[in-house]
């Protein structure tokens, strides 16, 4: 139990650490909140016009989960203390203590668990967004398609924890995307420009 606490504690705090404000604001860009959707990561720091920004805060999100899962999963032994400890800290990323709990959508952390914890699952499903990306343009409904589909890749590649874990984050990925799910309906959905970011 000591092991769950701990790693859900950790996990939350580590995935809280707004990467893309943080690399954004260094960068002399000033508030990301205030530029595009408001939303602190990679997508919207793409859209200042930042390349290099937008990849480092992606790199940074995914690695603030798989370093949080990794971490716990082998300091108490235990699958499933690392999956409390992923999922905490996509929470953290979600809903971050630092910034009155408003935070990222957390695709790119949960993406980052995915690949230390269910390395077949975690390609799979960073494949299937960028495929239904490149086909759409829609960075919102390519996480939701891969979200969907990566319990079903669990229940080939990985276990009950994986499964059970991978819904959870699918189930608030949908809840955090309900305002991207109205403007997907209503053709309003701002789409990605993988030639030059405006």
């Amino acid at each position: 139990m000591t092991g769950f606490i701990l790693a859900a504690i950790g996990g939350y705090l580590l995935g809280s650490i707004p990467f893309g404000l943080v690399v954004t604001r260094l960068a002399g860009l000033g508030d990301i909140r205030k530029i595009g959707s408001g939303n602190i990561g990679a997508t919207n720091v793409l859209r200042t016009g930042r390349k290099d920004l937008a990849l480092l805060t992606l790199l940074f999100d995914l690695g603030k989960a798989a370093l949080a899962a990794v971490l716990f999963r082998f300091a108490f032994h235990s699958e499933a203390v690392g999956f409390m400890a992923g999922f905490a800290a996509v929470i953290g990323h979600n809903f971050p203590v630092w910034l009155n709990f408003k935070g990222g959508k957390g695709v790119a952390s949960t993406f980052g668990m995915m690949l230390v914890l269910t390395p077949v699952v975690g390609v799979c499903t960073c494949l299937t967004w960028l495929f239904i990306a490149f086909i759409f343009h829609y960075s919102s409904l390519s996480a939701l398609i891969a979200l969907m589909l990566a319990p079903v890749y669990a229940c080939v590649w990985a276990g009950p924890a994986a499964i059970t874990c991978y819904i959870l984050l699918w189930i608030l990925s949908l809840w955090r995307h309900r305002a991207n799910i109205k403007r997907l309906v209503t053709g309003q959905e701002s789409k990605i420009n993988f030639k030059k970011a405006k």
